[in-house]
């Protein structure tokens, strides 16, 4: 087995969810809940093919956004794997949505960091064994930082 290190392109401005999938219909069911939930939002989702042809699959509403989609995709080369980009709407506004696809099998991360992904190869293929999403702690917030971050949450309308 040899461990390698894949780092993801976020386009400017856009989010990435990162998750496993197990059927071919994973494009479309995305499609569905992205414009179903987001309807304002760009998007594009790329799953790989984890058997059959072994192709990457897209669906998206916006050109740009599916070739990062699709590039991501095949830099990762991890069967039954999606990389979902978006703008204009943030992960935990389609989140749970797509978590609740049946052939969803998990989500491994959902951000706008710098994202590298730890993948394995093996004789089989290939399989992703964890992210690094973002940087390291640099140490606990004070109480400038906590108004700060209250004050975020407020502008961004998710907190009163």
């Amino acid at each position: 087995m040899e461990l390698k290190v894949i780092k993801m392109n976020i386009p400017e401005g856009a989010n990435l969810i990162l998750g496993q999938s197990h059927f071919i219909k994973t494009c479309e069911d995305i499609y569905e809940v992205m414009a179903g939930t987001a309807p304002a939002a760009k998007f594009a989702v790329a799953f790989s093919e984890a058997s059959g042809d072994c192709l990457v699959r897209s669906e998206g509403n916006d050109e740009a956004l599916a070739e990062a989609a699709r590039a991501n995709s095949l830099a990762l080369s991890c069967g039954h794997t999606f990389v979902l980009l978006m703008s204009g709407a943030f992960p935990i506004n389609v989140l749970n949505a797509i978590k609740g696809i049946q052939e969803v099998c998990g989500i491994f991360c959902a951000t706008a960091n710098p994202l590298e992904v730890v993948v394995a190869e093996t004789d089989l293929g290939r399989g992703i064994m964890g992210v690094i999403d973002g940087f390291s702690p640099k140490g606990v917030e004070d109480e400038g930082k906590l108004l700060e971050r209250r004050g975020l949450l407020r502008r961004f309308g998710y907190k009163l």
